[in-house]
């Protein structure tokens, strides 16, 4: 009824976004309630129908243990103990944490202080008025004053609070995706270059031999000079593929020193020797609509979504009458030695009412605002659905297509070897002149560094399909306060924000966890399972353990 009073009064129509019955419906708070966006995915991938392409759910949990690489398996989990980037979003977890928690802290008594206070005044005497002069106030109590959320304005903020904190969690998720990717992406990089020197430099050792023949030919006069010089262009072209190689492979393994969170040494000559990483020719990807759910960028998208729909709410409050309780409990007096004397207890109370009425063009201005920016958000969250979506189709033609390259590569690079043989066996029997031993030695240079790169493609495609599907997080989020698809229960948890594992459920993943499943010669940080310290390398202390409260976001 005072509602309805104040809207008559004023002649005022409710706000544009909420009713009475839509404020009441929605728990006394003004404002949308959220409802989550629509997301634009396939009905399925365009390769289902190849055999290699498997619509089950994808095991990617630890993925990088498909390779079998025990290096590649201590890098990754050195990396989670070490890498600053995902400590620094683990740092924005508490940040957001904190700041929900500040929301939630409005819902009670905005204002609440201890206070004593002295006063001593001077007052003239020409004034006329009763008060003696000079005279003293003492005076100590406790204010407090509580704007009642009538509207729903705090509890929205708080909604708003909590998504901002689920979004934050769900950037952790994808700051470790990415980081795992990029630290398989850059060991099998540096595994590429080390097959292709290989390459290289065998090819060298067969054209020095060659080079030789050629200018024993020419000294004994069954050869031109033309052969000799051939040979020689032939050796320095060759020579001249592995400066960059070698380049190459110092960058990667530059760069897996800073994933690593430690400064830039020689990372692979403390690596046991092995070759390019690979894994089975097949593959399971999911459903399309499997994205929404487990890609955390996608995810964090949708929390983004949420809170801003709860601002809206916050903006359209100001729209209505706000109502606070203003309060003094304490005691004052003139002297200090009579101050907490019964007679000297004072209690105030003082309810007010506020109402921005000539601020509307400003208020529904606002309103506006935040409803383009919920639009924008929406915008942009099915723009990571789709983005998502293509990730996938691209890592996966890609490695499918890589197979195909690389099955026709390793026929050409065969029959280029037995070429050369024969040619040079040709050119030592003065059959055929060097122009032939120039043209099929450098087609097998050629073949083979294909090869090798084309190996490395197979690798880093799958490496990418395995991003492009949100994989390796899933073993990191129960312990991290990050709601996961069910049935997926987490292995460990990210450095820093660890919780105790549950008694004996949490060996019951599909996958192992990265700690059992590698062990590695590998110098900057011994194999061993991920604890609750962080790395002795690294002094950042640790950051506390986070709430498992915060709820799955929806994609109803």
């Amino acid at each position: 009824m005072l509602l309805a009073a104040w809207l008559t009064a004023s002649g005022c129509s409710p706000a544009p976004h909420t009713n009475l019955v839509d404020w009441v419906h929605n728990g006394f708070k003004v404002g949308p309630n959220y409802c989550p966006p629509a997301a634009p995915v396939s009905s399925g991938w365009i390769d289902a129908g190849d055999g290699r392409v498997h619509v089950d759910p994808a095991q990617d949990c630890a993925w990088w243990t498909v390779f079998n690489d025990s290096t590649l398996n201590s890098l990754v989990e050195t990396a989670y103990r070490q890498n600053l980037d995902l400590r620094a979003a683990g740092a924005r977890i508490l940040q957001s944490r904190a700041q929900r928690n500040i929301a939630v802290g409005n819902l009670f008594p905005q204002t609440q202080t201890a206070q004593a206070n002295y006063v001593h005044a001077q007052i003239s005497q020409n004034l006329g008025l009763p008060i003696p002069s000079p005279f003293n106030v003492w005076a100590d109590g406790f204010n407090l004053s509580w704007e009642i959320d009538f509207w729903g304005q705090y509890r929205r903020s708080v909604e708003a609070a909590e998504a901002d904190l689920n979004s934050t969690t769900e950037s952790y998720g994808d700051t470790l995706v990415m980081l795992l990717s990029e630290v398989a992406t850059n060991y099998v990089q540096l595994r590429t270059y080390e097959q292709r020197l290989t390459f290289a430099r065998q090819n060298v050792e067969i054209q020095k031999r060659t080079l030789s023949l050629a200018e024993a030919r020419w000294r004994t006069g069954r050869s031109t000079e033309l052969d000799v010089r051939q040979a020689r262009t032939s050796l320095s072209q060759t020579e001249a593929l592995i400066p960059p190689l070698v380049a190459g492979r110092r960058q990667a393994n530059n760069q897996l020193c800073t994933l690593l969170g430690m400064p830039v040494s020689d990372l692979a000559a403390g690596m046991v020797s092995a070759p390019i990483p690979s894994a089975a020719s097949d593959v399971a990807v999911g459903a399309p609509a499997d994205l929404v759910r487990r890609r955390p960028d996608v995810r964090r998208a949708e929390q983004q979504v949420a809170a801003q729909s709860a601002r809206i709410g916050v903006a359209e409050s100001d729209l209505y009458p706000q109502l606070a309780i203003n309060g003094f409990v304490g005691f004052i007096g003139n002297d200090f030695r009579e101050l907490f004397e019964s007679k000297s207890y004072t209690g105030l109370f003082f309810p007010s009412l506020t109402w921005k009425i000539l601020n509307y063009g400003r208020i529904t201005n606002n309103i506006k605002q935040q409803d383009a920016k919920l639009d924008e958000a929406v915008d942009q969250y099915q723009q990571s659905v789709l983005t998502a979506g293509r990730e996938v189709e691209d890592a996966l033609v890609g490695f499918l297509q890589a197979q195909q390259q690389a099955a026709q590569l390793e026929n050409a690079v065969r029959d280029a070897q037995r070429s050369v043989e024969l040619v040079t066996l040709q050119f030592e029997a003065g059959v055929t002149d060097f122009n032939r031993v120039f043209q099929t030695q450098t087609t097998l240079v050629n073949l083979q560094d294909q090869l090798a790169t084309t190996r490395g493609n197979i690798a880093l495609n799958l490496i990418q399909l395995y991003k492009a599907l949100g994989g390796g997080w899933l073993c990191f989020c129960d312990s991290q306060g990050m709601p996961g698809p069910p049935g997926v229960q987490a292995s460990f948890g990210p450095p820093g924000l660890e919780t105790p594992a549950p008694a004996a459920s949490a060996a019951s993943t599909s996958a192992p966890p990265p700690s059992q499943a590698s062990s590695s010669s590998l110098a900057p940080a011994p194999s061993q399972p991920m604890q609750n310290t962080p790395a002795p390398s690294l002094p950042v202390p640790s950051l506390p353990e986070p709430p498992k409260s915060a709820p799955a976001p929806s994609n109803q």
